[in-house]
């Protein structure tokens, strides 16, 4: 399989059978259209039994005639456009190849993947060219026969028209709407291949939750950013299992912002108790992700550290015990990682998450005006920040850690994600309180990684010593990353000064 998927940008019309074509060389840019090809294909298309891919608008198929045969797997990622991911045939097997499955296991988890439906189509393509004949796009007429799999109606008949970009822009897409819109073409509805040959028994599709409108219930508030959080870790997901630069860091943020917003709004929410079980499972897979994280930043930190040292400074083979003693960890954790995203527990919460943004169960008090509900609980965060602050400001951590600043960071974080999900309701102050908090949390998240990389450069010199090398360079790094968190002290303390008041007043 490619390690990254082709973009495709395309759009398609629903059309009549005796519809006349479009004149192709009417659309802006097109200096000449090609003689036409005509290709027959036919697909087989896979899903799980209550057709999770489908309903999110991805398609997997394994196409066994025609261009392209083998299998190829389709995700949407924004207004007309997909990643594709390929991968081959195997003679023998019928199987999906493992690697298009680490990309939708997050959907699938441990159910099934069987036939849905099989197209067959007659496609014929035009290729339109510019003035220097440089492909523009490829205009194709589709005649499909789709049958589906099990119960279910007769084959369906349709006809599509699509227009996918090659080297032109997006006005190209605009301007063919509404010339096709003239030969009777109308903009197909967003969804997967075997969703749409389903007919009657198309699911339900899993989308966007609209924007809470600022004068609406609180609980609107609540479960738009939830939705907002769950989307963006089933995003991460596939990635974090291609092991993605930054994926582990985007998914574990979303898992915080669930179970901040979960604690912060826990009385918009009716079952207590199944509230507090799904923080506890979120805890548990932020805690998997993190020891991952946490070494890779740490071992960022340190080689950085030591990038940045003059060399008469670095005494003894100082980047090479560094790599001994780290450059395996991240590997290893990731690994388990792995382990982690393919097991049922991981699969479970996932359903859990599933069920509590497409049916959850509100109090009362979710249906009341955010305005007369929302501010309070802000507030209630804000005193908890304030508190914890007033615990930490008069101890200096310095040369070690005050377990109040720990508590003002994790206090500062709770506080942001909290004011973050209230944004739909267009106050300014809660954009203040949220940034605001984000500064707290930033400074007091360099204390804490200081502390940290103090405590790595101590066994890491207490392990050189043991070894007979030099431990200088060492004692100078931790000395260094000292200062930092001195100095990240001194701005917590500057920034707390201007921090907003609470948003009621007393």
């Amino acid at each position: 399989m490619r390690g990254e998927p082709v973009v495709g940008i395309e759009r398609t019309f629903d059309v009549e059978d005796d519809a006349p074509l479009p004149a192709l060389a009417d659309l802006p840019g097109v200096g000449s259209v090609d003689q036409p090809e005509e290709h027959h294909l036919g697909a087989e298309y896979v899903d799980t039994p209550d057709f999770r891919l489908a309903s999110r608008r991805i398609t997997l198929r394994r196409r066994t005639s025609g261009e392209g045969d083998g299998w190829t797997l389709e995700v949407p990622a924004g207004p007309d456009e997909r990643h594709e991911h390929s991968g081959p045939l195997r003679r023998g097997t019928d199987a999906v190849p493992a690697a298009l499955l680490r990309l939708v296991r997050v959907h699938t988890r441990d159910s099934g993947l069987v036939p849905v439906a099989r197209l067959s189509t007659r496609r014929i393509v035009w290729r339109l060219r510019g003035g220097d004949g440089e492909i523009l796009a490829e205009f194709r007429d589709d005649h499909v026969e789709a049958e589906v799999t099990g119960p279910g109606p007769s084959p369906r008949h349709r006809r599509e028209w699509g227009l996918a970009l090659a080297d032109g822009s997006r006005d190209l897409l605009d301007a063919a709407e509404a010339l096709f819109a003239a030969a009777g073409g109308r903009p197909a509805a967003p969804r997967s291949e075997p969703a749409r040959a389903l007919g009657a028994r198309r699911p339900t599709a899993v989308g966007i939750v609209p924007a809470p409108a600022p004068g609406g219930p609180a609980g609107d508030v609540l479960l738009a950013y939830l939705h907002e959080q769950v989307a963006v870790l089933q995003q991460q997901d596939p990635r974090v299992r291609l092991d993605a630069s930054d994926a582990i860091h985007r998914m574990r943020v979303a898992i915080r912002r669930l179970r901040s917003v979960l604690a912060t709004y826990r009385t918009l929410l009716e079952d207590a108790d199944a509230v507090r079980r799904l923080r506890g499972e979120l805890a548990w897979l932020a805690g998997v992700l993190g020891t991952a994280r946490d070494a890779q930043v740490m071992h960022a930190r340190l080689r950085q550290l030591v990038a940045d040292e003059p060399a008469e400074l670095l005494l003894g083979p100082v980047e090479r015990r560094l790599e001994i003693e780290l450059g395996g960890d991240h590997q290893r954790f990731h690994t388990r990682v792995l382990r982690t995203l393919d097991g049922q527990r991981y699969f479970r919460l996932l359903d859990t998450l599933d069920a509590l943004v497409a049916a959850p169960t509100l109090t009362p008090a979710a249906a009341d005006p955010a305005a007369q509900v929302i501010p309070a609980l802000i507030d209630r965060d804000l005193e908890r920040l304030r508190r914890a602050v007033d615990h930490a400001r008069d101890h200096r951590a310095g040369t070690g850690d005050h377990p109040g600043l720990h508590e003002a960071r994790k206090a500062g974080k709770r506080l942001r994600y909290a004011a973050e999900a209230a944004r739909p309701m267009g106050r300014k102050k809660i954009a203040r309180i949220a940034g605001g908090a984000q500064a707290i949390q930033q400074i007091l998240g360099e204390h804490q990684d200081s502390i940290v990389t103090r405590e790595l450069l101590r066994r890491l010199a207490a392990t050189a010593f043991q070894e007979g090398e030099n431990g200088f360079s060492y004692g100078r790094l931790h000395a260094l990353e000292q200062a930092v968190a001195l100095d990240a002290e001194d701005r917590f303390r500057r920034a707390w000064k201007h921090f907003p008041s609470p948003l009621r007043k007393k």
